[in-house]
């Protein structure tokens, strides 16, 4: 068994601003990533935990431009009926708010749930069988960290039609759609949230 690390205040300082820095990105600069970054992020966000050891993530990679046009017509859907809620000048800001990045972005990765999995053979779920999600919802905030330590930004995209997606993507039976990420460099880095600059809300 090897060591365990550790982490001292000086980490302890990075990974503050680590936390205080990482944002949900919109505006990406559409070159490329470095080869295999993806992947390795990947693995780093598998690395999460998860109950019963279950590892229920299933993150699909959606490269295929067909694919990709219609995540974002889906978005586009629900965005006008998402509009549709709002009046006066909350609408109007709603309506000037950049909420995706499926235009930019030069990556996408849909991330599932797997809830037909055998792996964990239950343990924990028995009574709280939504814990196959937060699962997943930690993986994903792994990588949504890893990422940023990579100078990597990363947008969860929620206004579509979860059904649409999974069957757009040909989802396997019984998996559920969790996110839409879109991943790439940022446009711009800043500590304060987009939607806080925006005066959407204030952070608490």
């Amino acid at each position: 068994m090897s060591e365990a690390p550790v982490f001292d205040q000086d980490f302890a300082a990075q990974f503050d601003a680590l936390l205080r820095w990482r944002r949900d990105v919109r505006r990406f600069r559409p070159e490329p990533l470095p080869e295999g970054l993806v992947e390795r992020l990947l693995e780093q966000a598998a690395l999460s935990p998860s109950v019963g050891l279950s590892q229920p993530w299933r993150f699909v990679r959606v490269r295929d431009a067909r694919l990709r046009a219609g995540v974002q017509a889906s978005f586009s859907r629900c965005n006008a009926a998402a509009l549709a809620d709002y009046e006066g000048e909350r609408a109007r800001l709603y309506a000037s708010l950049k909420l995706e990045g499926l235009k930019e972005a030069p990556e996408q990765i849909a991330v599932f749930c797997d809830h037909a999995t055998e792996r964990g053979h239950g343990l924990g779920r028995r009574t709280m069988p939504e814990m196959l999600e937060y699962s997943v919802v930690a993986a994903i905030t792994q990588l949504w960290l890893a990422a940023r330590i990579e100078g990597i930004g990363l947008g969860w995209v929620s206004i579509l039609d979860p059904d649409e997606i999974s069957a757009l993507l040909g989802a396997q039976p019984g998996w559920k759609l969790i996110a839409y990420l879109c991943l790439g460099r940022p446009q711009a880095e800043s500590e304060v949230p987009e939607l806080a600059a925006a005066g959407w809300e204030r952070r608490g």
